[in-house]
């Protein structure tokens, strides 16, 4: 394929509560840099990367689309989930309610995105909680930790989800998170679980071109 600037393009859904931190982790990827205070995303923000996966000699291009976390943007976030390869489900570890929201977070996704989606559990902010002793006061600036690894890990196991936690303030496995999805999705494209011409989330780059054209921007009103 030679010519050619990357194998495959993916469409990856960021969803999760409000304030969790999907931003930041999309900017963390493309950009490397850390948004300390972002402004709250209004129906959906776009960005992509491309990323390397050497033990499959696949270089992939992921188009995000991070979803906006309050009720009042839901339906039409939800029109983004459709044909999305991969989902990365957000919260915030020092926050037990976001975590506990993640629970309908992800029946949204099951309910409106591909049934073959690959989707990983992603506990951010662990750079701010205090991980001392049960009980102990946080120090200046840090949270006591809500969540526990154990806990999560636990949850995503029952629910057939992939799961890391990461700090986009310190980029603390951010990309380690989209490659641990995209390499799940690369396998199930080898065993034909994604059809590459009738996935939408999955785009074969074609040999014949020099270039692959990014999918065109859906409309607020239509699916992507």
């Amino acid at each position: 394929m030679a010519g050619v600037a990357w194998h495959y393009v993916l469409k990856f859904i960021i969803t999760g509560d409000a304030s969790v931190g999907k931003s930041s982790l999309l900017v963390r990827l493309t950009d490397q840099r850390f948004l300390a205070n972002p402004d709250p995303t209004l129906g959906v923000e776009f960005g992509s990367k491309l990323i390397t996966i050497p033990e499959e000699n696949k270089v992939v291009k992921l188009q995000c689309w991070d979803t906006a976390g309050t009720e009042s943007f839901r339906s039409i976030t939800r029109s983004y989930y459709r044909g999305a390869a991969g989902c990365l489900l957000v919260y915030d570890v020092s926050s037990r309610q976001s975590f506990l929201n993640a629970r309908s977070w992800l029946q949204d996704v099951r309910e409106h995105a591909d049934p073959h989606l690959t989707c990983i559990l992603v506990g951010n902010k662990v750079d701010l909680c205090n991980d001392g002793p049960e009980g102990a006061t946080p120090a200046q600036g840090q949270r006591a930790r809500q969540v526990s690894t154990d806990e999560a890990e636990l949850w995503a196991k029952e629910e057939g989800l992939l799961f890391v936690e990461a700090s986009a303030k310190s980029g603390v496995n951010v990309e380690a998170a989209f490659e641990t999805a995209t390499r799940d999705i690369l396998d199930k494209i080898r065993r034909g679980v994604f059809d590459d011409d009738r996935s939408p989330g999955v785009k074969l780059s074609k040999p014949a071109n020099d270039s692959l054209t990014l999918e065109s921007t859906p409309k607020k009103s239509g699916c992507c």
